[in-house]
């Protein structure tokens, strides 16, 4: 029996994970008045509805029906299903059950406005298919039309990201696959393979039963709002897996297949996002909490270098388009947008993404951490806290460089996934599981959001 997880609910316990979620809500609510009233004044905020992207618009949509059957289901049968099944169907049940939680938040906005429009609006990158009919003479020119008073300058999200994340959607065209429906329905389908991917990572480095215990709340997570149809729902999976496969690479599951492809993806995600460098944190808790074999860093690195030669090769500077981009930030919003508001209201959009249970489980790993255990890595929680906290840190940089000022309920989507196990300590989870469901129905059926 896993001595590390828990047992009963008691009542000093429960009480402080209480605590913890109040102090959170209070935090949103702060975000939410606090930025009222300075976009009510100033308009400084570039958001309708702080600390979110969105407008207040309570409505339903042929998604509702759907939706409130899979929080049933995964609510009622989630705990005893995750228990039950074996390892593989596990992974497939959890994808399949992501997928219909997400599938079914996007349809309720309708097909057209939930899922094909979302990466056809004008700040998209779908807007700009058509000028990389050339890839390779794109990817020459792309740092030219970075800048806001560059000729033919690119959409905010296609400057806002190296030029990687707009090729999958020129190679999606290329295939046959054009247009906002394949789009959204790539970007949901891939993206909720992040859950079997963080599954995965969570049982070769913490626990069997802390994974098994962790895969209803992955599946029930109210960012799945923002993972359909959103890129970064995409980006959430290629960084999932760059640390899955760095997991098995370094617990010793075929390392040079494993560390190779990790390494792959590593370098990929780079071209994807340049804030996903900072996943470079999570990579160094897993070879923390790894054997400590050598051998996987060699073919992770050999991986790694594989992306980065290849858009060099092909006249893509890589260090030329931060510059530009930071310089393009502070010419639009990031440079309106305050710094005093967003530092503490982004953190109000990560309550938000990740629900009460995993703020609870935040408290309760915390914990774990300050045991006498946690210094030596012994035992299946402490493993799991130093894997959960390196996300958090990541995340914690990212909010004090500047550069994720608002719309971080998407932008962070790939970190604040890697929060969602920290549920797994939690007695009790049907009822916490609960709350992850009634919070993402009330945000996406309330507010018509950005994404």
């Amino acid at each position: 029996m896993n001595r590390d997880l828990p047992r009963t609910a008691s009542r000093g316990g429960l009480v402080r994970d209480l605590s913890a979620v109040a102090a959170a809500a209070s935090l949103v609510v702060a975000a939410v008045l606090v930025g009222t009233r300075i976009q009510d004044r100033h308009g400084t905020l570039y958001v309708n509805w702080p600390p979110l992207v969105g407008e207040w618009m309570p409505h339903t949509g042929p998604g509702t029906p759907a939706a409130l059957v899979v929080a049933a289901a995964v609510v009622t049968y989630g705990p005893s299903l995750a228990a039950r099944l074996s390892w593989r169907p596990l992974l497939l049940a959890a994808w399949a059950g992501s997928m219909a939680w997400t599938w079914s938040l996007a349809l309720v906005d309708g097909w057209s406005r939930g899922v094909a429009g979302r990466l056809t609006e004008k700040h998209e990158y779908l807007r700009v298919i058509g000028r990389f009919g050339d890839i390779p003479a794109a990817l020459r020119d792309f740092n030219g039309h970075i800048l806001l008073d560059a000729p033919d300058n690119w959409p905010a999200h296609v400057a806002g990201h190296p030029p990687g994340a707009t090729l999958v959607f020129v190679l999606l065209d290329r295939i046959g696959l054009g247009g906002g429906g394949w789009a959204g329905a790539f970007v949901i389908t891939a993206g909720t393979t992040a859950v079997a991917a963080i599954l995965i990572a969570v049982r070769r480095l913490a626990d069997e039963p802390l994974a098994r215990r962790a895969a209803p709340f992955l599946v029930l997570a109210p960012g799945a709002v923002w993972m359909g149809a959103s890129a970064d729902g995409c980006f959430t999976a290629v960084t999932a897996w760059a640390v899955a496969l760095l997991a098995l690479a370094v617990t010793g599951h075929r390392p040079a297949w494993t560390g190779f492809g990790s390494g792959l993806l590593f370098g990929a995600t780079m071209y994807l996002s340049y804030g996903l460098t900072l996943f470079a944190v999570i990579g160094a808790a897993v070879l923390l909490l790894g054997t400590r074999r050598l051998r996987p860093l060699a073919y992770l690195a050999a991986g790694f270098l594989v992306v980065p030669a290849v858009f060099t090769a092909l006249g893509f500077d890589w260090w030329e388009a931060y510059r530009l981009l930071v310089t393009r930030y502070y010419q639009g919003a990031g440079g309106v947008r305050p710094y005093g508001y967003w530092i503490w209201a982004n953190l109000a959009c990560t309550v938000l993404v990740v629900g009460p249970a995993t703020v609870a489980g935040l408290r309760r790993l915390g914990g774990v951490l300050t045991g006498s255990r946690a210094v030596l890595l012994r035992g299946s929680a402490p493993r799991l806290a130093l894997l959960v906290f390196s996300a958090f840190l990541a995340l914690l940089i990212a909010d004090l460089s500047g550069m994720s000022k608002a719309e971080t309920e998407r932008i962070w989507l790939p970190f604040a996934f890697w929060l969602l196990p920290a549920g797994a300590l939690l007695p009790g989870p049907r009822a916490w599981l609960a709350g992850q469901a009634v919070l993402a129905l009330l945000l996406n059926h309330l507010v018509l959001t950005g994404w």
